[in-house]
């Protein structure tokens, strides 16, 4: 009796873990500028770009490049798609420029090719400045 509700109650807290998560990743908040990152990341890595916008700085040119990634994401292939879905992200370095801005460096383990993102804090949110997604950087500062 005592190993059922063990169990049980492991398996609740563990639906309710992932719960969580789910909230906060569509909600759009994050708790750092790592968190944003990732969270932009794997939202674009998984082909959900309107989940991706809610992690980033609203601003037209964002916007901009954000919509030409989409579309560079719908011409490719089936099995490119599922290799960046099921691809892992690999944070390299988080440079803190100040108390509200930093560089997060990362790779993911399909591409395995470093890149950055500009991370600010605004409003009490951190988010993804997008102007700066995708550079390459022949090695980390």
């Amino acid at each position: 009796m005592q190993i059922k509700l063990f169990c049980l109650s492991f398996l609740v807290l563990g639906l309710v873990a992932c719960n969580n998560d789910d909230r906060s990743t569509s909600s759009g908040t994050s708790d750092s500028d790592i968190d944003a990152a990732r969270n932009f990341i794997q939202a674009a890595l998984v082909g959900d770009f309107e989940t991706a916008k809610k992690f980033m700085v609203n601003d037209s040119l964002g916007h901009e490049d954000l919509n030409a990634i989409q579309r560079l994401n719908e011409k490719l292939t089936k099995e490119e798609k599922q290799k960046y879905q099921e691809a892992s992200i690999r944070i390299h370095q988080n440079r803190q420029l100040n108390d509200s801005t930093s560089m997060v460096y990362y790779s993911n383990s399909y591409r395995n090719q470093t890149d950055s993102l500009k991370v600010i804090k605004t409003d009490g949110k951190w988010l993804v400045d997008f102007k700066n997604f995708f550079h390459k950087t022949d090695s980390l500062p």
